[in-house]
């Protein structure tokens, strides 16, 4: 199982521990992802800890395979778009209301963002 990460929150006003944490994870600028494997317990913990500036979910199989066909990735970082149409809820609340945190729909997300 893989969990597919998105930065949405910028470079402003952020703690330095939490950018200390999203360098290490290779998310250095705004709209970067990356895959991270459920079993990798120390990814999934920085992945939680930044919890309020990121998006991540569930992805299948199916979607790993179309996004590494499309995208050439180096040293596994995606870089993605804005999304075409803005974002449909608050991009600064968590979920449900927002868009940061766990999400059951990443992929209707980053569908808009290639």
């Amino acid at each position: 199982m893989v969990y597919f990460v998105v930065r949405i929150a910028g470079q402003v006003k952020n703690r330095k521990k939490d950018n200390e944490t999203l360098k290490r994870l290779k998310m250095n600028k705004k709209f970067s992802a990356i895959l991270v494997e459920l079993d990798d317990v120390v990814r999934m913990g920085m992945v939680g800890s930044v919890g309020h500036m990121v998006a991540y979910g569930n992805v299948d199989d199916v979607f790993v395979k179309e996004l590494k066909s499309s995208r050439k990735d180096k040293e596994g970082v995606y870089f993605l778009h804005p999304p075409r149409g803005g974002f449909k809820k608050g991009s600064k609340v968590s979920t449900p209301k927002g868009i940061l945190g766990e999400h059951k729909d990443i992929v209707k997300l980053v569908g808009r963002m290639l």
